[in-house]
């Protein structure tokens, strides 16, 4: 008989993620953000190839990363709100984590199971963030997608791509709850 955490589980079904725009100071210092790192490292992994790594954003960092994104944007046409939208998580950011996705050549691992190991990583950053007891979100976006912005912010290597930006703080407002899917609607059981 399995034993059950029943605090995990708990957790687990009330988990939500915190709007990144609610996020304030303090964000967790390195010695807090050491443990819910390491959580995320412990994401699964098929072939123990760790695909993926992760770069921390200081407020510094981010504040260059939203001038970027207002230079990409720009460049690219974009619309002033397309723009500001896209510079927005970064020029309110005070930490956020970028999980890259970086895949090995593996002859037994399909490249596609490394992706699904990057956002497992993205996954259990957020969760772990929330269960240490701050608030956390997991975005993207316009530049998240946009090569010229991730080689100039973050300096991907040609087979990389950025999984997510998990943002992390201290939520000044609890979101509402809501809508869940329902289970009817999503789960088949098949018995033979």
């Amino acid at each position: 008989m399995p034993t059950p955490n029943p605090q995990a589980l708990e957790f687990l079904l009330s988990r939500r993620s915190r709007p990144a725009k609610t996020l304030t100071t303090p964000v967790p210092d390195r010695d807090a953000l050491e443990p819910i790192l390491r959580a995320a490292l412990r994401s699964p992994d098929h072939g123990k190839l760790e695909p993926w790594r992760l770069v921390v954003l200081e407020v510094a960092a981010l504040q260059r990363f939203g001038e970027i994104a207002g230079q990409r944007g720009a460049a690219l046409g974009l619309d002033e709100e397309k723009i500001a939208k896209g510079r927005n998580q970064f020029d309110t950011g005070n930490l956020a984590v970028a999980v890259i996705e970086s895949p090995v050549i593996a002859e037994k691992v399909p490249e596609i199971e490394q992706t699904y190991s990057a956002g497992a990583v993205c996954l259990q950053l957020l969760n772990a963030a929330l269960a240490a007891g701050w608030g956390a979100n997991w975005l993207s976006g316009w530049p998240s997608h946009d090569r010229g912005f991730l080689e100039e912010a973050l300096h991907l290597a040609p087979h990389e791509r950025l999984a997510g930006f998990i943002h992390i703080g201290t939520e000044k407002a609890a979101p509402p709850e809501r809508p869940r899917p329902d289970m009817e609607a999503k789960v088949t059981w098949l018995s033979k």
